[in-house]
């Protein structure tokens, strides 16, 4: 099959922050692409860098940090290169951001239609009316019912789920060929989770734009995401495709992740936890991060970091385990069953097309 084009190129990336304690490397020597019309989804615990990785991409860091390496490759540009003023023509246009928390992002003494409107009117040159139709159009597309209504209605008139519709309205306001979803679903309860999740995947459908879902919930992504990156400590320690990494998955840490998720068949007494808690970002150690916390530990994690050992053609893990010279470990009976489920599915779907 013909490789997909891709769309934002991030090559060796990697940003630490100035801190009175020392220098905090929050991400380390991060590659990923993002394939044109995919959604592709980071995950990991909370510091880990998936934040600090978005929002290289758009350069919005704080004064404290630095990127000290790496290339973000976006239709030929570096954006870590660029001027402010083409930086400034690429952000809230072909690129945008979706951030956490919806509250924080609209303005609270703004009707919601002119902060779309406003959006629009930066990038693009329409008359006010023409502005106005498309910001009733968006509001439609994100299921805003009775948008002429609401568009003179302000935030606080909104709950949390339609906050969250208006800030992705927003973000989709100049048709991006990009958009970064920095834990979009975190603020929400479970049943809006899913239908912001749902309106992802219709979007998608709609407007073929490209997708970087940040989230510490594997859970969240399971059904939107085409591709799934594990990152720890600031690296990437997993990649593949969304069957590979939740069904055939290779990094201890990343059993760890689904094994603590839970399901209808889990008891309250028998959830899993990863034990210990992340490294030290100032004082990291010589090997392997994830070695203290790892029950599957070699005596070479505690000397080198472990490369990337390549599984399939689109799935790739950091693990010594991998290396032909390991012993062989069983994965933990939670993973091994997901892994039958699977299996077990996909030979049944395989019997009634056959049939």
């Amino acid at each position: 099959m013909p490789m997909p084009n891709t769309i934002l190129d991030i090559k060796n990336l990697s940003v630490s922050f100035e801190t009175f304690a020392g220098t905090v490397h929050a991400v380390r020597d991060v590659s990923v692409s993002l394939y044109e019309g995919e959604t592709l989804a980071i995950v990991g615990e909370s510091g880990s860098g998936k934040t600090v990785t978005c929002r290289a991409v758009m350069r919005l860091l704080a004064k404290n940090a630095s990127i000290d390496a790496g290339e973000i490759l976006f239709d030929g540009d570096d954006l870590l290169k660029v001027d402010q003023r083409t930086l400034r023509g690429i952000r809230g246009n072909r690129i945008a951001m979706i951030f956490q928390d919806p509250m924080t992002s609209l303005d609270p003494t703004m009707k919601i239609g002119h902060q779309i409107q406003e959006a629009i009117m930066l990038h693009k040159r329409i008359s006010r009316q023409e502005a106005r139709e498309k910001v009733l159009e968006l509001l439609r597309t994100v299921g805003i019912e009775n948008p002429e209504k609401r568009y003179d209605q302000y935030p606080n008139q909104f709950s949390g789920g339609q906050r969250q519709r208006i800030v992705i309205a927003i973000a989709l306001a100049c048709g991006p060929k990009v958009l970064l979803a920095d834990e979009p679903t975190t603020a929400l309860d479970v049943t809006m989770q899913a239908q912001i999740i749902d309106l992802f995947k219709e979007l998608q459908e709609k407007i073929k734009t490209s997708i970087l879902f940040i989230t510490h919930d594997l859970g969240v992504v399971a059904n939107v995401a085409d591709r799934v990156a594990v990152m720890y400590a600031g690296k990437i320690v997993e990649i593949g495709k969304s069957d590979e990494i939740f069904y055939d998955p290779r990094h201890p840490y990343t059993w760890g992740l689904l094994s603590s998720m839970p399901t209808l068949e889990t008891e309250a007494s028998t959830l899993h936890t990863i034990p210990g808690t992340p490294p030290n970002l100032i004082n990291l150690p010589a090997g392997d991060a994830f070695a203290p916390r790892n029950p599957y530990a070699l005596e070479v994690d505690e000397l080198a970091e472990p490369p990337f050992f390549q599984v399939s053609e689109t799935h790739y893990a950091a693990t010594w385990l991998l290396d032909p010279r390991a012993p062989k470990v069983t994965p933990p009976e939670a993973i091994l069953k997901r892994r039958q489920d699977y299996l077990e599915r996909k030979q049944q779907n395989e019997n009634k097309s056959e049939s």
